[in-house]
């Protein structure tokens, strides 16, 4: 899943992208309204976390925004603003959930796959495709009942595919799932990756189809 935080406390900022990657997200970070408006424009996220005070914009105004884009996007908001009319507010205009600072690291996470969820139609946190299943409350994969060992881009990239199962993902798409802007990339990671990956599941797991992408069967 790829996050936009579009948070202007450097700190906070830097604590919530350190927490997300530790956790299997790809995130970009984002300091002002008007950029997080022209990013999600041209790459758009899966998930928005939003703050509300933003030093050029009013956040509900970029949430309005966002909104009469009309895309398939999860928005949290996070702020320190904790009055219930804000709360109503944005919840009114389209927020998908309302985090307000301070919060703990495990309950910000815990929301997001929570909204991973919706975008996925998942009902649990496990999602199983024939003996290989994934745990991503736990950030762990196994294969008929065994712990597999996954690095974290192999991890990330697993679940990409099985997250959307049945559905062809062009490489392009599968680097801005893995890697956050400014990342080095090597011109085959993805390919290396896919590798490494059959290497510890059954040889037909993933699927090539070529001059396009890679595919998981859905189950």
């Amino acid at each position: 899943m790829q996050v936009l935080l579009v948070e202007d406390d450097a700190l906070l900022g830097e604590g919530i992208v350190c927490a997300l990657k530790q956790a299997g997200f790809t995130v970009n970070w984002i300091d002002t309204g008007r950029y997080a408006l022209s990013s999600i424009k041209a790459e758009p996220p899966d998930i928005v976390l939003l703050d509300l005070g933003l030093p050029d914009m009013d956040g509900l105004s970029v949430l309005k925004a966002i909104k009469a884009l009309a895309l398939p996007i999860q928005i949290l908001i996070l702020t320190a603003r904790d009055g219930i009319e804000y709360k109503v507010a944005g919840l009114d205009g389209g927020a998908d959930d309302y985090l307000t600072k301070p919060f703990a690291r495990e309950e910000l996470l815990a929301r997001l796959r929570v909204l991973e969820r919706r975008l996925t139609d998942a009902s649990t946190a496990e999602i199983s495709i024939g003996d290989v299943c994934l745990y991503t409350d736990k950030h762990r994969a196994t294969l008929a009942g065994n712990e597999l060992s996954l690095s974290r881009r192999e991890y990330m990239l697993l679940k990409a595919l099985m997250e959307s199962a049945g559905i062809i993902q062009t490489k392009e798409r599968l680097e801005s799932q893995l890697y956050s802007w400014g990342e080095q990339i090597a011109s085959n990671a993805i390919e290396v990756h896919i590798h490494n990956l059959r290497k510890k599941l059954s040889g037909s797991f993933i699927k090539t189809v070529r001059g396009v992408g890679y595919q998981v069967d859905k189950p």
